[in-house]
C-alpha cells in the first residue's frame, strides 16, 4: 500500500495511463530510480509517459495532491538531479522524433532522442548538434538540454543554450508553450501574463544593474552550470526568449522540455589529432592559452597521474612510462572542411607549438585509426580509476572551471588538496581550452569518518575554486544535489536571490524536482548517498553510469544491465544482513523474471561499459546456481548424447511442421502452450523445418584444391529454412556448395553429428558441460585442420565467437563465416550485384567480434541497396529465448518493420535462431548471408558439378 497521497495519485493516473507504465513494485522502483550519480532515492511511483498529453495530465494530478515530480531522460547525470523519493517520470518509446530542416541548419528533436542518434542522422548532411558530452552515445536530448551539457569540442559557443532556436515546454501547472509558434506565444501571453511580466521585470532590473550584469557575463565566459542560466536575463529582452533559455540547464526544476529545435553546427570530415607531452602542468597550460587563438577544435589536458593510470593498457605509447613525475599531456584536435584548409590550420598550430617546450614524440596525424587510439586514451581515464577502486567504494567525477590564464596554478593547488585529504588515486583531466577540469577519485560512504573526509575535501575544493579563482563549481555536469548547498557561495546573495525569484515564478509550490539546484540544507550533498555493496566479482566494478542501456534488448521491458546489477546488489546486501526478509523475498521473486529470465545474455552491454562488464555472465552464473542435481545430470546427458538430442529436436520440428500443415500455425501454438504448461507460450510463425546433413566426400571433385575445414553448427544441422521461405536448401549444403564454387576442397571434423560448441548449455548456466563440448569440438577441429594448418570456418556467428573465446591454441584460427566470405571466398568469385534492396542484421556476436563492418561490406558487394535497421541491436531471440520468452524477441524488434525498405524480399544475417524471430517481425524471410553471396556469384574458374540426394531429417 502506497502512503498518502500517492495511492490517490496512482488511482488518478490510471484513468489515462495504462497499468503497465505505472510502476510501484520494490524491484523496479529501486532499479528504475537509480541514475549515474552517487545519490540514492527510491521513488514511490515510476510513471513512463509516452506523449505530452500524459505529461500535462500527470502534472495536474500530482499538483492537486502536492506530490513532487522529477523528470528523467537517460539517467546518466552525475550530480543527483535525476533521483526522487516521490514521482519519477521516465520517457517511453514515443519520444524519438527527429526532423531536419531542408537546409539542415536546424534540427527539431524530442527529448528521448539519443544525442549520437541525432548526429548519425545529421552526418550525411555535414552537420551535427553542438553539445558533445562524453555520454552522447547514451544521453538523451532532454537531459542534454536540461543540464546544458557541453563536452570536449563545443565549449561555451555551441552548447544547448547558445544553439537553441525554439522549444515546446510544459510548465508546472500543465500549461504547454511552443516558443516557435506565434499562436502559442500569444495564447501564453494571455494565460500567463504575470509570469512573463515577472521575467521581463527580472531581466530589466538585472540589465540595469551594471555590476550584476557584468558579473553574470563574466561568469559565463567560462563553462558554468552552477545554478540557473542567469545569462538569459542579460542576453535577451523578450520574456519568452528569457523563459526558454532559463529552461536550458534548469535540471527539470522549472518545466518539462517536450521538443527542442537546435541550430546545427558543421561536422567537418577532415580531422587531425596529436598527443603532445610537456615537462609540467605549467608549460602545458601555457600552450593551451596560446592554442586558444588558433583553429583547434579540442584541447584535452591530462596530468601525470592520469597518464600513469593508463600507461600499462594495451596500445598506450611506450614512452609514457619513461616520463618524469611532473609531465603533462595535451590531446589536440583540429577539423576543417577540406584537405587544403586542414593543412593550413596545421601549419598555424605548429607555428604556435614551436614556441612551447614539448618532450617525447608527438606529431599531428590524419590517420583515423591513430586518432581513434588517442581519443581512447582520453576516454579510458575515468574507467581506469573505476576499475581499480576498492570494493564497496564508488567513483566520483567532479568538474570545475577556472579562468584560462590561471589554469596551471589551479591544477597544482587541486593536486595538493588530493594529497591533503589522502585521495592518492585521484587524477585530473579536462577540456583545457575552456578552463574546465575533471577530477576523479574513489570514495566510500559506509562510515562517518569517510563521509567527513568527503565533506572536508569538498569544502576545501569549493573554497579554493570560488574564493581563490572565482571559478565554476559545476562546469558542465549540472548542479544537482551535489553542489546545491554551494550555489550561493559561488554566485553571492544578490544573484542567488534572482535564482530564488525565478524558481518562485515558474514553480511557486516547489513541486518540480525539489532539492535540486536550490537547497537550503547546507549538508544536502552528504545525504541520501548511494551504497555500493559487493554483489558478485563479475560486476562489482560497475559504476552504474548507464552507458550499457541502449545496447540491451530488455531495456524498457524489464531491466537493463545497470538495473540488473542494482537489483542484485540490493538482494546480496539483504541476504548478508538478514535485516528485512520480506523485502528480500519480494525482490528475489521479481528478479527471477525481471533480472534472470528476460536477460538475453548477449554481451553487447560490455561493448558500451566503460569498465568492460558483461552483465550476462552474472546472469548465467545465477542460472547455474539455480541448477540442482537433476538439472546438472540432465546437462551431462545432453552433452554426452548430443547426436541423439539433436535427432529428438528434428523429430519435434517435423511434428510441428506436420501439425502446422494440417491444423494451422495458431492451433499448433495453442497446443504447444498447453502441452508445455506455458513454458512455450507459442511457436514462431517462421518455425524452421527439420534438416539432416551428411557431408560429401572432400576428395571427390576437387582433390587438388586448397582445403578448408567447415564445421556447421548444430543449429544449422538441425534447423532448416521455414516452410514459407522460397529458398529451401539447408545452410550446410549451401555453404558447402559455395565453398566448392570458390574452388575450395571442404573437409569436415570427425563425428560431426555429435559436435556442438556448448552455447545452449552455457546460456542455461551449465558452464562445465558447455566447456566440455566446446573443448571436444576444438580437439576435433585441431585434428581436421592438421593443428591449424588449414582455415576453420563456422557458419553461425554466436558459435564462432564462443569457440574463439574458448580457443587457447595459438596455432588454430577459427573464422566466422563473414571472415571467410570476405577474405577467402569473394576474391575467388565474380559478383553480379542484385538490384533488390536487402535488409541486414548484425548479430551481437558479429558486433563483439568487430565484424559488423565486414558483414556490411559483404552485403554491399552483393546488393545495390543494403539497409541496417537503425533501431535494432540484439534481436532478443537469444538461442531459445525466442521460444520460451517470445516477448523479449518482440520487444527487441519492435522498431524493425518500419526500416524494411519497399521492394525488399529478403533479410540476411549469420545466426539461424536470430533469423527465426527476424522473419516473424520483419514480415520477410531472413537467412544466412551465404545465400546472398551464392545467388550473386559465379565461379572465376569452372568447377566440377556435384549433386546431392535430398536427405531425410531423421
Amino acid at each position: 500500500m502506497l502512503p498518502v497521497p500517492y495511492e490517490r495519485v496512482l488511482t488518478e493516473l490510471r484513468a489515462f495511463m495504462p497499468e503497465a507504465r505505472l510502476i510501484t513494485d520494490p524491484l523496479r522502483t529501486l532499479a528504475y530510480g537509480t541514475d549515474g550519480s552517487f545519490y540514492r532515492l527510491i521513488p514511490k511511483i515510476v510513471a513512463i509517459v509516452e506523449n505530452e498529453e500524459e505529461v500535462v495530465g500527470l502534472l495536474r494530478v500530482t499538483r492537486a495532491h502536492q506530490a513532487p515530480v522529477t523528470f528523467r531522460a537517460a539517467g546518466t547525470s552525475l550530480s543527483g538531479q535525476a533521483v526522487s523519493d516521490s514521482v519519477l517520470v521516465l520517457l517511453g518509446d514515443h519520444w524519438r522524433g527527429c526532423a531536419i530542416s531542408a537546409d539542415a541548419a536546424t534540427v527539431t528533436l524530442q527529448p528521448g532522442v539519443i544525442g549520437a542518434e541525432a548526429n548519425r542522422k545529421l552526418a550525411p548532411l555535414g552537420r551535427k548538434i553542438g553539445p558533445d558530452p562524453a555520454s552522447i552515445a547514451t544521453a538523451k536530448i532532454g537531459g542534454i538540454a536540461a543540464n546544458n551539457a557541453s563536452g570536449m569540442c563545443c565549449g561555451t559557443a555551441q552548447n544547448s543554450y547558445r544553439t537553441l532556436s525554439s522549444m515546446r515546454l510544459v510548465l508546472a501547472d500543465g500549461t504547454a508553450l511552443d516558443t516557435g509558434d506565434a499562436v502559442s506565444r500569444s495564447a501564453f501571453w494571455r494565460s500567463h501574463k504575470s509570469l512573463l511580466d515577472g521575467l521581463q521585470d527580472l531581466g530589466a532590473r538585472t540589465r540595469a544593474d551594471e555590476a550584476l550584469a557584468g558579473r553574470i557575463r563574466d561568469k559565463f565566459r567560462i563553462k558554468n552550470t552552477t545554478g540557473y542560466s542567469l545569462n538569459a536575463l542579460v542576453d535577451y529582452e523578450d520574456p519568452v526568449d528569457i523563459l526558454q533559455h532559463l529552461l536550458i540547464g534548469s535540471e527539470g526544476t522549472l518545466g518539462f522540455i517536450s521538443t527542442i529545435t537546435l541550430n546545427t553546427v558543421p561536422e567537418h570530415a577532415h580531422k587531425a589529432s596529436a598527443l603532445l607531452f610537456f615537462p609540467d602542468i605549467a608549460e602545458a597550460c601555457r600552450a593551451v592559452a596560446l592554442l586558444k587563438a588558433t583553429p583547434v577544435s579540442a584541447v584535452e589536458l591530462m596530468d601525470r597521474a592520469s597518464l600513469r593510470s593508463i600507461e600499462d593498457k594495451p596500445g598506450m605509447p611506450a614512452q609514457i612510462k619513461g616520463f618524469g613525475p611532473d609531465v603533462a599531456c595535451l590531446l589536440v584536435e583540429t577539423r576543417a572542411e577540406s584537405v587544403a584548409a586542414l593543412d593550413s590550420q596545421l601549419a598555424e598550430i605548429a607555428a604556435v607549438l614551436a614556441t612551447t617546450v614539448t618532450i617525447g614524440d608527438g606529431a599531428f596525424t590524419t590517420d583515423a585509426k591513430a586518432c581513434e587510439g588517442f581519443w581512447k586514451i582520453r576516454k579510458g581515464l575515468f574507467p581506469a580509476v573505476g576499475a581499480i577502486r576498492e570494493l564497496g567504494t564508488t567513483v566520483i567525477i567532479e568538474d570545475v572551471a577556472f579562468p584560462l590564464e590561471r589554469l596551471a596554478e589551479a591544477t597544482v593547488e587541486l593536486q595538493a588538496l588530493f594529497v591533503k585529504h589522502a585521495y592518492h588515486e585521484a587524477i585530473i583531466f579536462g577540456h583545457a581550452l575552456e578552463g574546465n577540469l575533471h577530477f576523479v577519485f574513489t570514495q566510500a560512504f559506509d562510515t562517518d569518518a569517510e563521509i567527513d573526509r568527503y565533506r572536508q575535501f569538498m569544502d576545501d575544493v569549493c573554497t579554493m575554486v570560488v574564493k581563490g579563482y572565482d571559478g565554476s563549481l559545476k562546469a558542465e555536469h549540472g548542479t544537482g544535489r551535489n553542489m546545491a548547498p554551494f550555489v550561493e557561495m559561488e554566485w553571492g546573495p544578490q544573484a542567488y536571490g534572482l535564482m530564488k525569484e525565478i524558481k518562485a515564478l515558474f514553480d511557486p509550490e516547489g513541486l518540480l524536482n525539489p532539492g535540486v539546484i536550490l537547497n537550503g540544507d547546507p549538508e544536502a550533498h552528504l545525504k541520501n548517498l548511494k551504497p555500493m555493496p559487493p554483489a558478485h566479482p563479475l560486476v562489482d566494478t560497475c559504476i552504474e553510469c548507464g552507458f550499457c542501456e541502449p545496447t540491451c534488448p530488455s531495456h524498457k521491458m524489464t531491466l537493463s544491465p545497470r538495473q540488473r546489477i542494482v537489483g542484485w546488489r540490493e538482494i546480496s546486501r539483504l541476504t548478508r544482513d538478514g535485516a528485512d526478509p520480506a523485502r528480500l523475498a519480494a525482490l528475489s521473486d521479481a528478479y527471477d523474471y525481471q533480472g534472470i529470465d528476460t536477460c538475453a545474455a548477449c554481451g553487447l552491454c560490455s561493448t558500451a561499459c566503460p569498465v568492460g562488464i558483461e552483465t550476462g555472465l552474472l546472469i548465467k552464473a545465477l542460472r547455474g546456481q539455480k541448477r540442482g542435481a537433476v538439472a546438472q545430470k540432465a546437462g551431462d546427458f545432453v552433452a554426452d548424447h548430443m547426436g541423439g538430442v539433436l535427432g529428438m529436436a528434428r523429430t519435434g520440428l517435423r511434428l510441428a511442421d506436420l501439425a502446422r500443415r494440417v491444423v494451422g500455425p495458431d492451433a499448433v501454438s495453442a497446443a504447444a502452450r498447453t502441452l508445455t504448461a506455458g513454458h512455450l507460450p507459442g511457436l514462431p510463425r517462421n518455425m524452421p523445418k527439420p534438416v539432416g546433413f551428411t557431408p560429401l566426400p572432400g576428395h571427390v571433385s576437387l582433390p587438388d584444391a586448397p582445403a578448408v575445414v567447415y564445421i556447421p553448427s548444430c543449429v544449422s544441422r538441425t534447423m532448416g529454412p521455414a516452410a514459407e521461405d522460397p529458398e529451401q536448401t539447408p545452410l550446410p549444403e549451401k555453404v558447402e556448395a559455395l565453398m566448392r564454387k570458390a574452388g575450395f576442397r571442404v573437409i569436415y571434423p570427425e563425428e560431426l553429428s555429435s559436435q556442438c560448441c556448448g552455447m545452449s548449455l552455457e546460456s542455461k548456466g551449465l558452464a562445465a558441460q558447455a566447456d566440455a563440448k566446446a573443448d571436444a569440438m576444438l580437439e576435433a577441429l585441431a585434428k581436421a585442420s592438421n593443428n591449424g594448418a588449414l582455415p576453420i570456418v563456422m557458419d553461425t556467428s554466436p558459435c564462432a565467437f564462443r569457440l574463439k573465446k574458448r580457443l587457447t591454441d595459438g596455432g588454430m584460427k577459427i573464422l566466422d563465416i563473414a571472415e571467410f566470405l570476405h577474405v577467402h571466398a569473394l576474391p575467388r568469385l565474380d559478383i553480379v550485384k542484385s538490384a533488390e534492396p536487402v535488409v541486414l542484421h548484425l548479430t551481437c556476436s558479429t558486433r563483439r567480434m568487430g565484424l559488423d563492418a565486414t558483414l556490411t561490406a559483404i552485403a554491399k558487394t552483393c546488393a545495390t541497396q543494403v539497409v541496417v535497421p537503425e533501431d535494432v541491436g540484439c534481436c532478443g531471440f537469444a538461442g531459445d529465448k525466442g521460444f520460451s520468452t517470445p516477448e523479449l524477441n518482440a520487444h527487441a524488434l519492435r522498431h524493425l518493420k518500419k526500416d524494411v525498405p519497399a521492394g525488399a524480399k529478403s533479410g540476411y544475417s549469420t545466426s539461424r535462431t536470430c533469423e527465426i524471430g527476424l522473419s516473424d517481425h520483419a514480415g520477410l524471410p531472413y537467412r544466412s548471408i551465404v545465400y546472398l553471396v551464392d545467388a550473386c556469384s559465379r565461379p572465376k574458374t569452372a568447377v566440377p558439378a556435384t549433386t546431392r540426394t535430398p536427405e531425410a531429417a531423421f
